[in-house]
C-alpha cells in the first residue's frame, strides 16, 4: 500500500488495535461473557471498516463482468442448475460435459498431490448417516442457521441475510442520515456472532417485513441445516444426509488402525457428496445444497503433533492472516512456514505441514498467490470441535472466499464416538519403562486419543 493511502487507514488500524486489546483485557480479568461478547462484535465491527477502505483504496485488478461468465458458462452447459425444464431448484446444480472433465481433473490432481504422494488410506463411505452418529459427533443440536418466515405464504429466509439485505437499502437511501447510516453498517458487521434474542430485537426495531409479498414475518427460530429422512420401509430409523464426509472416517478409525498394523501417524481421505439444506442459497456454485468434498483426517499422538516431513515445507512462504494480526488491525503477512511454527503462530507441525501443501496445490491448480491467504479463526469463530482453524482463501468477484478449510480437531469427534458407543477409539504405543501417574503404576503400554488435524476442500 503506497503512504497516502497508509495515512488514511492508519487511525483505521489503531481503532481496531484498541478495541482488540480490550478484549484481551476482558478475557484476562475473566470478565462476564456479555461483556466479551459485546466487545468481540465492537472488534469485528471495526476490522469490517478497516478491510472496506483498505479494500476501496488498493488499485484495482482486472474485473470480469460474472454475469455475462455465468451466462456462457451454462450456455456451453459447463454447468446448469437442475431440474430446469420444471422451473429449477435453487442451490442444486447439474454438471455438463466439459465441467465433468474440469471436475474429474481437478479431483484427479488432488488425489495424486495428496493421497498417492502421502501413502493416505482412502475410504469411500455411504452418505446416509444414522442419527445417533450425527448426535454424537454435535451436529444435531449446533448444525443451525436462524431463519424467518412470511406469515401469509410460508416463504423461508435465512435471518441474517435478510437482515442484511434490509439495511444496506437503508443505507444507500440518500435521505438517511449517517448516523443511521453508521449503525446499519455495525449491525451488519456484527451478524455472525448475534444471538437468537440480538436478531428479534433488529427485526422489530426496524420492522422488517417479508422482502417479496412485504406480508409480516415470524420471529427468527433454529433451523437445522441436515437434510432429515427415514431408513427402512417401517421409518423406525431415523437418519440424515451427511452433511460432511468425516464422521466416516472418523466411525472406521478402529479399522483403519489395524489397516495399518495399529501405527501413527497416518491419514485417511475420502471424496465424495456432502448435503447441507441451505435457507437461501447464494452466490452460485459457492453455497449450494449439494456439493463434493475431498476430505482428510491426519491422526497423530495427542502428545508429539511433530511431522517427519516437515523441513520439506519450511521455507514456503504464505500470506498469514493471525488471529493476533486481525485484532491489532495489521494486515496479512508473507512468512515462511517454518517462522511460523518457530513463534507458535500456527500451533504444530502438522497442521502447518498441510497448510503448506494446500497452498502449493491450489497455486499449482491456478490459485494467484497474491490473491492467497490463510486466515486464522477468532476463539469465538472456532468450531466446537477445534482447537485451532486456519482457513484458505482466495479473493474472488464475490471477496474473500473460503475454499479450503484447516482444523486441528484434537480428540473430539474420536471422544465422542467413543463415549457413545463404548468402542474405544484410541491408539496404543509401547512405553520404554512403567511411569506412575498420579500414583496408579501404567503397564509398559500406554493408551491415548488420537490427535488430528483434519481439512477439508469444497467444490
Amino acid at each position: 500500500m503506497d503512504p497516502n493511502a497508509e495515512k488514511i487507514v492508519e487511525p483505521l488500524r489503531q481503532s481496531v488495535k484498541e478495541q482488540g486489546d480490550l478484549v484481551r483485557k476482558l478475557k484476562d480479568e475473566n470478565a462476564p461473557e456479555i461483556d466479551v461478547h459485546k466487545a468481540v462484535n465492537e472488534l469485528k465491527a471495526r476490522k469490517k471498516r478497516l478491510e472496506d477502505k483498505i479494500l476501496d483504496l488498493a488499485p484495482k485488478s482486472e474485473t470480469i463482468d460474472r454475469v455475462k461468465l455465468e451466462d456462457l458458462l451454462k450456455r456451453r452447459f459447463f454447468y446448469d442448475q437442475s431440474f430446469a425444464i420444471y422451473g429449477g431448484v435453487t442451490g442444486l446444480y447439474d454438471f455438463g460435459p466439459m465441467g465433468c472433465a474440469i471436475k474429474s481433473n481437478f479431483l484427479h490432481e488432488w488425489r495424486k498431490h495428496f493421497v498417492l504422494e502421502e501413502q493416505m488410506l482412502e475410504v469411500d463411505c455411504v452418505m446416509l448417516t444414522p442419527e445417533p452418529v450425527l448426535k454424537a459427533s454435535g451436529h444435531v443440536d449446533r448444525f443451525a442457521d436462524y431463519m424467518v418466515k412470511d406469515t401469509v405464504n410460508g416463504e423461508c429466509f435465512r435471518a441474517d441475510h435478510l437482515i442484511k439485505a434490509h439495511l444496506e437499502k437503508i443505507s444507500s437511501d440518500k435521505k438517511a442520515s449517517q448516523q443511521l447510516k453508521d449503525e446499519c453498517e455495525t449491525i451488519t458487521t456484527q451478524l455472525d456472532g448475534m444471538t437468537l434474542a440480538e436478531m428479534t430485537a433488529i427485526l422489530r426495531k426496524f420492522n422488517m417485513k417479508s422482502p417479496v409479498t412485504n406480508n409480516e414475518l415470524t420471529d427468527p427460530i433454529p433451523f437445522n441445516l441436515m437434510f432429515q429422512t427415514s431408513i427402512g420401509p417401517a421409518g423406525n430409523i431415523k437418519g440424515f444426509l451427511r452433511p460432511e464426509t468425516a464422521q466416516g472416517i472418523f466411525v472406521n478409525f478402529k479399522r483403519l488402525l489395524e489397516f495399518n498394523q495399529g501405527r501413527l501417524p497416518f491419514a485417511a481421505a475420502q471424496i465424495g457428496n456432502s448435503f447441507r439444506n441451505e435457507i437461501s442459497p447464494r452466490s452460485g456454485l459457492i453455497r449450494v445444497r449439494e456439493f463434493t468434498m475431498a476430505e482428510i483426517e491426519h491422526f497423530v499422538d495427542a502428545n508429539d503433533k511433530s511431522h517427519p516431513k516437515f523441513t520439506d515445507v519450511a521455507d514456503v512462504e504464505v500470506a498469514l492472516y493471525s488471529a493476533c494480526n486481525q485484532m491489532d488491525g495489521k494486515s496479512p503477512e508473507k512468512r515462511r512456514i517454518g517462522d511460523a511454527i518457530k513463534d507458535r503462530t500456527i500451533a504444530n507441525e502438522t497442521l502447518a505441514y498441510f497448510m503448506a501443501r494446500i497452498y502449493l496445490f491450489l497455486t499449482k491448480m491456478g490459485a494467484d498467490p497474491n490473491k492467497f491467504r490463510f486466515r486464522q479463526h477468532l476463539g469465538n469463530e472456532m468450531a466446537h470441535y477445534a482447537c485451532d482453524c486456519w482457513d484458505a482463501e482466495m479473493k474472488t468477484s464475490y471477496g474473500w472466499v473460503e475454499c479450503v478449510g484447516c482444523a486441528d480437531r484434537s480428540a473430539y469427534d474420536l471422544t465422542q464416538h467413543t463415549k457413545a458407543t463404548g468402542v474405544r477409539l484410541v491408539a496404543e504405543k509401547r512405553l520404554k519403562e512403567p511411569k506412575n501417574v498420579l500414583g496408579a503404576p501404567l503397564s509398559v503400554s500406554v493408551a491415548f486419543c488420537a490427535a488430528l488435524a483434519g481439512f477439508a476442500l469444497r467444490r
